[in-house]
């Protein structure tokens, strides 16, 4: 039996067969990209506002202004403005130790940095119930001294940072890995000391990482769910945070209200959104900037 050769297309006819294929691999790559992003995304946003303002502005307004709701938007201002400093402190120092330094237990380090993603808030909530409840590992003594962790502003604060804790050390640890501590060691060289190192080379070096790691931060911890509500008790006007006394109103069939207090928690992630991009640009300039000189 003969074998049969099928042509194939070369030279300028296999480019054009391949430049025609790949458009229509990207254009349906897009099609089902826009396809879901309307879907999942834009759609859902969408039915927020609508039904915040399902009454008017002056409702909308009214369900923000409302005592409760503004203890909820203070709380979680709260909550955010203490777990967000203390993950970015954290987050600079385990990335300085991951990437300039060799230790035993390095890669433990970097495993429980990432504990927070694997394990669900809930069950992060239940684990400060079982150190600081009532029948809790530590709860007789914090009764005996009068001192409220659970269902208090501390549990939340205490909850907010354990589901926060990943996200700016995750953002730093690759770019300082990428850039390598070359300007560093020169800088020590020169005579400079550690905080001056730290303060001209590396910060400057990293301040687009840190500031997208700090962006993801704060949108988490503003919005956080499961562990806080575990550990708030759902008292009305002191231990709820925003996504919180969005479920109470949802629940109470006070939709209107409830999609306006929610509309603040859809504000902060288009905000996010736009910030999140506008580093991502800046980041990929510096990333740029840092390979082309390392080619020179």
């Amino acid at each position: 039996m003969t074998a049969i050769a099928l042509p194939h297309p070369t030279g300028l006819g296999a480019t054009a067969q391949l430049n025609a294929e790949g458009r229509l691999v990207r254009g349906i790559l897009m099609g089902v990209a826009c396809v879901f992003l309307t879907l999942f995304l834009f759609i859902p946003l969408l039915a927020v506002f609508h039904e915040a303002l399902a009454k008017g502005w002056a409702a909308c307004v009214a369900a923000i202004a409302d005592p409760d709701a503004l203890a909820a938007i203070r709380l979680t201002l709260t909550a955010a403005a203490i777990a967000v400093p203390l993950n970015l402190v954290f987050g600079v120092c385990a990335a300085w130790a991951v990437t300039r330094f060799e230790f035993r237990g390095k890669q433990l380090l970097i495993t429980l940095i990432d504990l927070p993603f694997s394990v669900s808030p809930v069950i992060a909530g239940l684990i400060y119930v079982l150190l600081f409840g009532a029948q809790g590992w530590f709860g007789p003594w914090l009764q005996a001294h009068d001192i409220q962790i659970l269902f208090a502003v501390p549990g939340i604060v205490l909850a907010t940072i354990f589901v926060t804790v990943p996200f700016v050390a995750r953002e730093l640890i690759p770019l300082m890995q990428t850039q390598g501590s070359d300007e560093e060691e020169a800088a020590i060289v020169l005579g400079a000391s550690g905080w001056q190192v730290f303060w001209h080379v590396t910060l400057p070096n990293i301040r687009w990482g840190l500031f997208y790691g700090v962006i993801l931060c704060n949108a988490r911890a503003m919005g956080e769910f499961g562990a806080v509500s575990v550990v708030s008790g759902h008292i009305r006007g002191l231990t709820n945070t925003l996504p919180l006394h969005v479920e109470i109103l949802y629940n109470e069939y006070n939709f209107a209200a409830a999609f306006s207090v929610a509309s603040l928690l859809a504000l902060l992630a288009l905000l996010t959104l736009a910030l999140q991009s506008l580093v991502q640009w800046r980041l990929r300039a510096q990333t740029a900037r840092v390979a082309s000189e390392s080619l020179s």
